[in-house]
């Protein structure tokens, strides 16, 4: 299963607007997408859907459609998990769609956590819950990739998430907190990774599969990055230019000279900020680069559209050829 996290411990960089944009640019390329919005928070499920049914799937009972009414048998006690309501978003693209209630379930996954060393069945269906669940909703699906969005932490959700991720791509802006964030994400990820697979031989056979736990690093975006003449302006190209240092050296623990090739072949792609656009994306429910004259994209901003379009193009083209997966190709 090819399960891709968008993951920096650093908010505000725009991760979530990635992911969306991604899952729809992946869709528009043909291939068939599962989103899942693992952060608390929701962002994700807010930028895809509309008010009205967001309080159809959050109503003042259970939340039975969302991520964590799928889980929410096993952290209850009840049961084991139950299969995902996916919100289709379009005919290739569907959403499992998230839930402040996650937040209730954190410490009863760091609890477990230590435990799957020790090899407790139930330690190990509960920090693999989401895997299973993201990997059953994936089948009926007919996914190519799952793309998961998680928070700007390193708590026990997003480790949980992370080892159902086989690849995770870092979002990160050209300031000093990008760069203290990889700092703090890649050798914790590297924990995780050597933890899980530690653990997973423990894991008693009746269980059944396990996820891998990878994490494989695929590269960097360089979110809202601020170009005059096609260059970066001052004030990033500072912090621009030691982000491939810090990631070589944090993210993928390689001793990294001040320098290296240019252009960077960990940088997957850059990503302008497109200030203008994302209001009316947000105002009209569809991703920056879908935008029409209808939806107030006039003149100069038709011009953003198209390079916009061909930013998230080239980048899901990247991203499918490092992660190699391909349209039809479903596991």
């Amino acid at each position: 299963m090819i399960s891709i996290a968008f993951f920096n411990n650093k908010g505000g960089v725009g991760k979530t607007s990635l992911v969306y944009h991604v899952a729809w640019m992946l869709a528009e390329q043909g291939y068939r997408v599962l989103a899942v919005d693992l952060d608390p928070q929701s962002n994700l499920s807010i930028m895809a859907l509309d008010e009205e049914r967001l309080e159809a799937l959050w109503p003042d009972v259970a939340h039975r459609e969302t991520l964590f009414g799928a889980v929410e048998p096993l952290f209850g006690g009840t049961g084991d998990i139950r299969p995902a309501h996916i919100e289709p978003l379009s005919d290739a693209l569907g959403l499992i769609v998230g839930d402040l209630a996650l937040s209730r379930i954190e410490d009863d996954l760091s609890t477990e956590w230590p435990r799957c060393l020790e090899g407790r069945e139930r330690a190990f269906r509960v920090t693999t819950s989401f895997w299973r669940v993201m990997k059953e909703a994936a089948w009926r699906h007919q996914a190519d990739v799952l793309l998961i969005d998680v928070g700007p932490n390193l708590g026990a959700i997003n480790r949980a998430a992370l080892v159902a991720a086989s690849h995770v791509v870092v979002p990160v802006a050209p300031d000093l907190f990008s760069l203290q964030g990889l700092k703090n994400l890649g050798p914790t990820l590297r924990l995780w990774r050597d933890t899980w697979l530690q653990a997973r031989p423990k894991a008693s056979a009746s269980l059944g599969e396990q996820p891998g736990g990878e994490m494989a690093a695929v590269g960097y975006v360089l979110m809202q990055h601020a170009e005059r003449l096609g260059r970066p302006t001052k004030a990033y190209a500072k912090w621009q230019a030691r982000l491939p240092h810090a990631y070589r050296e944090s993210v993928l623990d390689e001793q990294a000279g001040p320098t290296g090739p240019t252009p960077d072949p960990q940088q997957i792609q850059r990503i302008k900020h497109y200030r203008s656009l994302m209001p009316m994306a947000m105002e009209s429910r569809k991703p920056m680069f879908a935008l029409r004259a209808s939806d107030g994209a006039i003149g100069a901003h038709q011009t953003n559209v198209q390079q916009c379009y061909d930013d998230f193009r080239d980048l899901v083209l990247e991203i499918a050829r490092r992660v190699k997966f391909s349209r039809g190709a479903r596991q």
